[in-house]
C-alpha cells in the first residue's frame, strides 16, 4: 500500500489516529435524497481513525427526523458501542439504512449521543458545498473529499490492512 502525498490543507488518514478522535467541524453539511433536504449543519462532529476518510455526524435537530424510520438490526463498534440503523422515507422512496446513530455511545464518545451518520453511497452529502465521493466498500460510510488522501480502507483486498 503506497500512501498518498499531501500537500498544503490535506489530510492523509494515515496520520488519524487509532482509537479514533472527535472533533467539532463548523464546515456547511448536507444530505440530500432526490432533491429534498434531509439534513444540514455547522454543527457537526466528525470522528477521524487510521485509513478511514472522515464519518461526518449531524446533530438530530438538524436532520428531518419526520423523514427518519427506524431500520432493523444493529452493528458494534469496539469503541463507539451499539449503532441503531435509519432509513430515510422521502414520498415514494425509502432509502433502507441510510443513516445510523449511537443512542449510548461509549466513553470518550458520549458526544455522538443526538447525532445521526448518513452513508454517502445512498443519499447527496457535501461538505462546503463539494460534492462527497463514498468510501468504497459500504461498510463504513466514510466522506472522501478533495482534502482527503488516501488509500482508504473498505474496499476489495483491504480488510486486512
Amino acid at each position: 500500500m503506497d500512501r498518498s502525498p499531501t500537500g498544503p490543507g490535506e489530510e492523509s488518514v494515515w496520520d488519524y489516529p487509532r482509537p479514533p478522535r472527535l472533533e467539532a467541524d463548523r464546515r456547511h453539511l448536507s444530505v440530500r435524497v432526490g432533491g429534498t433536504v434531509v439534513a444540514e449543519t455547522r454543527a457537526g462532529l466528525r470522528i477521524l481513525e487510521t485509513s478511514h476518510p472522515p464519518v461526518f455526524y449531524i446533530p438530530r435537530r438538524d436532520v428531518r427526523t419526520d423523514l427518519l424510520r427506524r431500520a432493523s438490526g444493529a452493528s458494534a463498534c469496539e469503541w463507539k458501542g451499539t449503532a441503531t440503523y435509519w432509513d430515510v422515507v422521502v414520498g415514494e422512496r425509502t432509502v433502507l439504512r441510510a443513516a445510523w446513530s449511537y443512542e449510548s455511545p461509549l466513553a470518550p464518545y458520549e458526544a455522538l449521543a443526538g447525532h445521526l451518520a448518513f452513508y454517502p453511497t445512498r443519499a447527496s452529502c457535501s461538505v462546503d458545498g463539494e460534492a462527497v465521493a463514498a468510501q468504497e466498500g459500504d461498510f463504513y460510510g466514510g466522506w472522501i473529499t478533495s482534502e482527503v488522501k488516501g488509500p482508504f480502507k473498505g474496499g476489495p483486498g483491504t480488510w486486512g490492512w
